[in-house]
């Protein structure tokens, strides 16, 4: 912990808070995080991760999660009685790699790990996580909060800035704030789950399903556990599963009764009863209060939508808030993290509730294949400080919208462009848009046909400090007499056309993106006067 009192509390360290936390700290804002388990969490539990949150982490430079996490494995669904199966099917929903779509294939990695790599960037800004230290209450005022801690039997009164919720669906956040958690517990979906280490003759290394949605036992292989590692859950509703989840031996009778080969068990890693639950707050924030991830909605695991959504949460709020300590936003800034986010998460509700219902209709336990999972299309079009100077007043908006790489709005994700050769630069100076994008700037993309045309544009951005804002000019292929002299940060050629075609802009065209720090485009503008317009509202007058 810092010397000095951090700005920031950060109550509770699952993914959702360890991101807020490296969001800020790349920021420059220094962080408290604590956690009331004296311990690290064990266990997989939401382990699979779709490419929009892939591309956070790349923005976070957290490489080590793409690299480190596995393919999601084929699922073999077998015959009643037997270790044949009776279908093979993927659980991804068919995404082709592009220039614009660098990640296109979810993985999974545990959350175990997950947390440890965070943990270790965290660690890079001497910052650790306190654990075994809880939130008893606080009391917020106009200039700050005053919370009360406890580690040990031992109180402390804290005063901060800020306080962030990311302490699960028991939030004592969400519930010390007031807010509503409405929705609904869902008594026809109770399962066990956990991690195992078996071994089972014939078992080979694919995802397993035996029986159905009503009755049926999963085993996905995860070497993450040991050669041996499973992550299991049993469904059946013919069994008291609040007694089955903490007897190792009820959970070994349970799963060698439903695969029909000989098992020999090693070890119950963890395990766990668990309930469908579908609920979400009536707000994320009250004056400097927030939550994020589950401590502001919890859903079905049907689609996987859970820890991805927590994770955007907190990458939407912790560059608003980042601006606002610094003194460069108003404090009216942190609204729009509630506007852009209640539609998302009200949609992503909606969306697995549904998939819950008809895997229930069907008794099928395999996830629909549909592209909106991959969360590529998620926009906030409806934002009150995002700036379309092109797009067709009155369409109507779905926030949790399918990606179509023929269209792109304000509010949408920015797409990437690999072989953009920067100008000046050797052959090796070769870059992408996606190694521009980071949390802690906007990135101004001016697409012009030559530096010239660029030049107005770039001088409305020196008003700007290159701390918060920068800039680069993408050049079509058949710009020439390129000179190096420029205001921009960066002068790129897009050799191969992939910018152009990913933001659909043609080479003769002058037009404007600004990407948010999230890798949202803020704005699509003509010139300096759209870019002037955006930047007035986010930043303080300049």
């Amino acid at each position: 912990m810092n010397a000095t009192r951090p700005p920031v509390l950060v109550v509770g360290a699952g993914p959702a808070g360890l991101v807020t936390a490296l969001t800020l700290l790349q920021n420059g804002i220094p962080v408290r995080i604590i956690d009331k388990d004296p311990n690290p969490r064990i266990g997989q539990r939401g382990s699979g991760i779709w490419p929009r949150s892939l591309e956070l982490f790349n923005f976070l430079n957290v490489s080590e999660v793409n690299e480190l996490a596995r393919p999601i494995p084929i699922v073999h669904s077998h015959k009643p009685g037997t270790l044949e199966f009776a279908t093979e099917s993927s659980m991804v929903p068919h995404m082709e790699r592009t220039p614009a779509i660098p990640f296109h294939v979810p993985k999974m990695i545990g959350q175990q790990l997950l947390d440890v790599v965070l943990r270790r960037h965290l660690e890079k800004f001497s910052c650790t996580v306190e654990m075994g230290t809880e939130l008893r209450s606080f009391e917020q005022s106009d200039e700050g909060v005053m919370v009360v801690l406890a580690k040990d039997g031992i109180s402390e009164t804290f005063d901060t800035k800020w306080v962030i919720g990311a302490d699960g669906a028991k939030s004592i956040v969400r519930k010390q704030l007031g807010l509503t958690f409405l929705g609904q517990t869902r008594d026809d979906v109770r399962m066990v789950v956990g991690d195992i280490r078996l071994h089972g003759v014939g078992l080979d290394r694919y995802w397993h399903r035996f029986g159905n949605f009503e009755r049926g036992t999963s085993l996905r292989p995860t070497d993450e556990i040991g050669e041996d590692g499973w992550q299991f859950s049993i469904i059946n509703n013919g069994l008291d599963l609040t007694k089955v989840a903490p007897s190792e031996e009820l959970i070994f009778e349970t799963i060698a009764s439903a695969i029909p080969t000989e098992v020999t068990f090693n070890k119950l890693v963890w395990a766990s009863e668990f309930r469908a639950n579908v609920r979400m707050v009536n707000k994320f924030s009250e004056g400097r209060v927030f939550v994020v991830g589950d401590a502001a909605h919890v859903h079905s695991p049907t689609g996987g939508q859970g820890l991805n959504s927590g994770i955007q949460d907190a990458f939407n709020l912790g560059w608003k808030l980042a601006l606002v300590e610094k003194g460069l936003a108003d404090k009216s800034l942190l609204e729009t993290y509630n506007a852009e986010r209640l539609p998302v998460i009200s949609e992503m509700l909606e969306m697995t509730t549904t998939i819950l219902n008809s895997m229930i209709k069907t008794s099928n336990m395999i996830t629909a294949q549909d592209p909106i999972l991959s969360m590529l299309g998620i926009n906030c079009r409806s934002s009150d400080i995002v700036l379309d100077e092109f797009a067709v007043p009155g369409k109507p908006i779905n926030a949790y919208g399918v990606l179509d790489e023929g269209q792109l709005e304000a509010g949408d994700r920015a797409p990437d462009a690999p072989n953009l050769v920067q100008v000046g630069g050797g052959k090796s100076d070769v870059t992408t848009l996606f190694s521009l994008y980071r949390p802690w700037y906007h990135t101004v993309l001016v697409f012009a046909p030559s530096l010239a045309d660029a030049t107005p544009i770039l001088g409305a951005l020196e008003a700007y400090d290159t701390g918060i804002v920068r800039s680069a000019v993408v050049l079509p292929s058949s710009a020439t007499g390129t000179a190096v002299a420029s205001h921009a940060d960066l002068v790129l050629v897009d050799e191969k056309g992939h910018a152009h075609s990913a933001y659909l802009v043609e080479a003769g065209q002058t037009r404007v993106f600004v990407i948010r720090p999230d890798g949202v485009v803020g704005a699509i503008v003509h010139g300096a006067e759209g870019v002037k317009k955006y930047f007035s509202t986010i930043f303080l007058d300049v």
